[in-house]
């Protein structure tokens, strides 16, 4: 009886399906051939490396119809028992041996073969408990990655529900910055075009009065010529009659005409320089941060502020949807960090602390390899306000600071190249600590809060607004929230 060997197709292993037949005289299943010839882009014979130059591929009927049969046999190999069913070789007998070697079950004749000649054999029973064992082993792992697999799937989802949030909120945000800008141009517009129409006004007005006068003076000098006229055309008598009466009308005399000066529209007034002046007006309404945070790293309870420039503890019932726990959150700290990182060149920046000694507070930088998740750990350098009293902090060491009055703002001072990183209160000019370090990573900052009363802000070093009014402003409803 043939074995399953001489039924199989060489690429594959498997019995033939719908088998065809080279020139060559070997056969093998369709789709394998077609699959080998796309791989190997040249017709060969995948076992004697022909080359076939036609893609006409005859059918091995007689090869098909012999996998078939032997397909049945094999497909007979269990047959009923008053116990139930028995599983039987194809060939032979009942299944009671496996083959280490082979991997598959035999009966006592396949064992004598010479297919399985110098294999080793264990018993059906006790092969199937070490294997499953064995499966049982491997399908931990599977499992265990699926459930990671599925976690990750979940959050994931949420993340894509977020991210619907945050262009939604955005894209409101963006509307209404413009809207501003919008506004000021067109106010700005109105002013200058109703500036402009009054001069216009004026200018007519006066040129109008002075078409008027000369109509009076044109009038007056017409009616004059037209009676000396008529006394030219009188009698001698009647005309000499009146001679000192028309020599006067003769004489009459009227102011020089001339032109109103200045009466035209002072276009260089209105269209000179006019986008400069209109931008320089509109640097009033408008303002720069040196750090923006970045709310995508924000711990959860921290509230942002519509500019990304304060932060405040608390909670903030306005988003529906919970922010992920991407890789760049803190997930376990009321952190967050500015959106871009420092890796050369001098930055200054001022934060606004307030009235929070109550509060704990961090004030820093801190370095990119620093981990997020869980308690934070890596390079950074910061002012510490807990508990009441002021520490530097850094990697190495912690050292208390002492001063005569709490800071209303910390004056951040870096110059990255120098290895300097300086704290200062600019209020009374008074240096809070300074650190000297080789840099050798970008530097992020960073605000720590928990203070539920006063927020902390950003803004550029020297500014003289009243922040602390500003902020309050701020958080009157109008804030972002990442809970």
């Amino acid at each position: 009886m043939a074995a399953k060997s001489d039924y199989s197709c060489s690429v594959c292993r498997d019995i033939f399906k719908d088998p065809v037949l080279l020139s060559c005289g070997h056969s093998f299943c369709t789709a394998c051939l077609q699959q080998w010839w796309r791989q190997k882009r040249i017709q060969e014979c995948p076992v004697c490396k022909e080359i076939h130059s036609t893609d006409h591929l005859p059918r091995n009927l007689a090869m098909r119809n012999l996998c078939e049969a032997f397909t049945r046999q094999r497909a007979s190999k269990r047959k009923r028992t008053s116990s139930g069913y028995e599983d039987l070789c194809g060939l032979h007998a009942q299944l009671k041996l496996f083959c280490l070697e082979c991997q598959e079950p035999v009966c006592v004749v396949c064992r004598d073969s010479e297919e399985h000649n110098n294999h080793s054999f264990r018993p059906i029973d006790e092969a199937a408990l070490d294997r499953k064992e064995e499966v049982q082993k491997s399908l931990k792992p599977l499992q265990e990655k699926l459930e990671v697999l599925d976690e990750v799937k979940k959050k994931s989802e949420r993340t894509a529900i977020y991210i619907k949030a945050q262009l939604q909120y955005t894209e409101i945000q963006i509307k209404k910055q413009f809207k501003k800008l919008h506004q000021f141009l067109q106010e700005e517009e109105e002013a200058r075009i109703t500036t402009l129409r009054e001069e216009g006004q004026q200018k007519s007005q006066m040129v109008k009065a002075k078409i008027e006068g000369l109509n009076r003076d044109i009038l007056t000098l017409s009616n004059n010529i037209r009676d000396i006229e008529e006394e030219l055309r009188a009698e001698h008598i009647s005309f000499l009659q009146n001679y000192k009466t028309t020599m006067e009308r003769v004489q009459f005399t009227l102011q020089a005409p001339h032109l109103v000066s200045g009466p035209l529209i002072d276009e260089a007034k209105h269209l000179g320089n006019l986008t400069f002046r209109v931008w320089n007006k509109m640097k009033d309404i408008v303002s720069y941060t040196p750090v923006i945070l970045d709310p995508n790293t924000a711990g959860r309870n921290l509230i942002l502020s519509e500019d990304l420039t304060c932060v405040i503890f608390g909670e903030a019932p306005c988003l529906s949807e919970l922010p992920p726990d991407n890789p760049e959150r803190f997930a376990q700290c009321p952190l967050v960090v500015g959106s871009e990182g420092f890796n050369s060149g001098t930055h200054s920046w001022d934060v606004q602390v307030g009235d929070n000694f109550g509060a704990d507070w961090d004030v820093g930088l801190l370095a990119e390899s620093y981990t997020r998740k869980g308690k934070g750990k890596g390079e950074h350098y910061t002012i510490r306000l807990e508990e009441g009293i002021y520490t530097a902090w850094s990697l190495l060491r912690k050292t208390t600071v002492s001063l005569k009055q709490a800071p209303q703002r910390i004056r951040v001072q870096l110059d990255w190249n120098e290895g300097k990183l300086s704290f200062s209160d600019p209020d009374t000019d008074t240096c809070i600590h300074t650190f000297t370090h080789t840099f050798t990573e970008t530097l992020f900052p960073y605000i720590l809060s928990i203070s539920e009363t006063v927020p902390l802000a950003i803004f550029t070093s020297g500014d003289q607004c009243d922040m602390m009014m500003m902020m309050t402003t701020v958080f009157k409803g109008e804030y972002y929230s990442v809970l």
